[in-house]
């Protein structure tokens, strides 16, 4: 496995604590024909030298069951110097839409794994991901790290609650793909057969960057990235977080450097048909600040008046300072998400 081995780890979420042990398979097989690539490089409005989506590789669940040589057989058959670029555990503004942001920028298409209660809170990012054209599987309703470990009736609500949240934020069933990823990639026999019933294809990676570390720069994240996909016959599926800001600011850098070095960004897609577009709310339902930005609930000219002088000076100096202290708080954390905290996932081989 280039460079890496699962090995019994130790992951926090909120006050609890889980532990998995992840069993990888030894060799790697690549799918020798795909189950159905189509050319999609297209011209990119605004950026005549964007990297761009050179194809679309539409992924049959029956023919790749499962995906991602850190823990199985087999990969997506990608070409020398192709990549397919994968997002866990959003959507959260703001860092999903700078990164949505970005893509965009350079026409590069990706794969979106969500969690079912980010997906529920923030349905207005899920449908404008979908409406730029990426495609957005499942990652459980609530990110248990110890998936894997839980009785069938938990994977079940897990699994089946989480594509129920991402369908009803998305507002159309079809546009969710039948793919999942078992959170923490904390793999299981029983979770597998699962999924399987279900005719979802399991994605684990190829490669990843170890974007979820507390303190990792978006430099650090860039060379991991590609030294990985180097390592790794200069292809694979690399799998990223879209919920810290370390990512969202690494991104333009790694699209930068998978260009300069001559790969390729392949597109995954679901086999069968899916809408176009969903409808996004009306823009009068959503606010946000300019800037690095934050969710701000909408205001009027005429309530913001009212409350303004309905507050003793007295008390909106002290709300003020809490707010104050709050955000200094908050930049001091850069790398922990609002929602999970996550320590590491993968211990690099010693040479």
């Amino acid at each position: 496995m280039s460079g890496y081995s699962l090995r019994r780890i130790v992951l926090a979420c909120g006050l609890a604590a889980f532990s998995f042990s992840a069993v990888a398979e030894p060799s790697m097989v690549v799918v020798p024909e795909p189950p159905l690539a189509v050319a999609a490089k297209t011209s990119c409005p605004g950026n005549p030298d964007a990297l761009g989506t050179s194809r679309t590789l539409t992924v049959e669940t029956s023919a790749l069951p499962r995906i991602g040589t850190m823990q199985y057989r087999a990969t997506l058959p990608l070409n020398d110097h192709e990549v397919v670029l994968t997002f866990d555990d959003g959507p959260l503004p703001p860092y999903s839409n700078r990164i949505l942001a970005t893509l965009a920028s350079e026409c590069v298409k990706a794969t979106y794994f969500m969690v079912g209660t980010m997906a529920r809170a923030y349905p207005d990012t899920v449908r404008k991901i979908y409406n730029a054209g990426h495609s957005i599987g499942t990652h459980s309703q609530h990110h248990p790290f110890s998936l894997g470990d839980l009785g069938l009736a938990r994977i079940t609500s897990e699994v089946n609650g989480g594509i129920a949240s991402v369908q009803n934020a998305v507002g159309d069933a079809r546009a969710v793909a039948p793919f999942f990823r078992i959170p923490g990639l904390a793999r299981s026999n029983q979770a597998e057969s699962y999924l399987a019933s279900q005719h979802l294809s399991v994605w684990s990676a190829d490669e990843v960057a170890d974007d979820w570390h507390r303190g990792i720069t978006p430099s650090q994240i860039v060379r991991k990235a590609m030294s990985r996909i180097e390592a790794h016959g200069h292809r694979g599926v690399l799998l990223l977080h879209d919920i810290h800001p370390a990512t969202a600011m690494a991104l333009p850098m790694l699209l930068k450097e998978l260009k300069a070095k001559g790969y390729k960004i392949v597109h995954a897609v679901p086999a069968g048909k899916r809408p176009e577009t969903v409808p996004e709310r009306p823009a009068t339902m959503v606010a946000e600040r300019s800037g690095w930005p934050r969710l701000a609930p909408a205001k009027t000219a005429e309530n913001t008046t009212e409350h303004a002088a309905a507050q003793p000076k007295r008390h909106s100096a002290r709300l003020s300072a809490r707010l104050a202290a709050a955000l200094e708080k908050k930049k001091s954390k850069t790398q922990t998400a609002d929602v999970f905290s996550f320590s590491s996932l993968f211990i690099p081989r010693q040479n």
